[in-house]
């Protein structure tokens, strides 16, 4: 585990942007599955860094030959889960109004002229939320679903944030963002995005 302590540094994002992307034939060379897999992504990472390539943001998102990386960032604190909900007017229209339990967005190139995944990981959660305080980061997988079309363009790498405090907020791109037990995310199931509904049903087995 790294830990880590957040800047509160936003970039702007627009669909023009030149965006993190793997053709899925290279990050999948064996087909893709459904679900958050427990996978060593230190190899992924070599995978990424072998094949990457940069895009308009508005291209690929109707092009389901190159997979988006996301880091999908979950905070928790005292046995509680930041659940939050998107805007209706989010930049993703398709996630829409949506709850979610994952911070992240795309990659740029500056992003990842130095560190490691755990530093993707961490300007994500700064771009997407305030907080004071550290936090560990564990890694939980890597998070594909191919079951809608948001899914198949996009590949979330998943990562528990534990924190030592409960100061956060959410920023624009979000509506709302609270600090809740589980069973409360989990009352919200229905109207959570499929990789917030997938996640759950990881951290539910984790919890037993």
């Amino acid at each position: 585990m790294t830990t880590v302590t957040t800047s509160k540094q936003a970039h702007p994002r627009t669909l023009n942007e030149q965006i993190l992307v793997v053709k899925r034939s290279q990050l999948f060379p064996d087909g893709t599955w459904n679900g958050l897999e427990q996978v060593d992504m230190q190899e992924y990472l070599h995978i990424i860094r072998s094949h990457q390539e940069f895009q308009p943001r508005a291209a690929m998102e109707d092009d389901p030959r190159y997979k988006q990386i996301i880091p999908y960032l979950v905070f928790t604190h005292n046995d509680q889960y930041f659940l939050m909900q998107r805007k209706s007017s989010a930049s993703e229209q398709r996630l829409a109004s949506k709850y979610t339990m994952g911070i992240g967005g795309h990659i740029r190139k500056e992003d990842i002229e130095s560190g490691s995944i755990f530093d993707w990981a961490r300007r994500e959660f700064n771009e997407e939320v305030n907080y004071s305080g550290t936090f560990s980061i564990q890694p939980l997988g890597i998070l594909n679903d191919e079951s809608n079309t948001v899914g198949q363009v996009h590949t979330g790498f998943v990562f528990l944030l534990k924190g030592d405090s409960a100061n956060i907020s959410v920023k624009s791109e979000l509506k709302s963002g609270h600090l809740v037990s589980f069973e409360e995310c989990f009352s919200h199931f229905e109207s959570m995005e499929s990789w917030s509904q997938i996640v759950v049903e990881h951290l539910k087995e984790l919890l037993k």
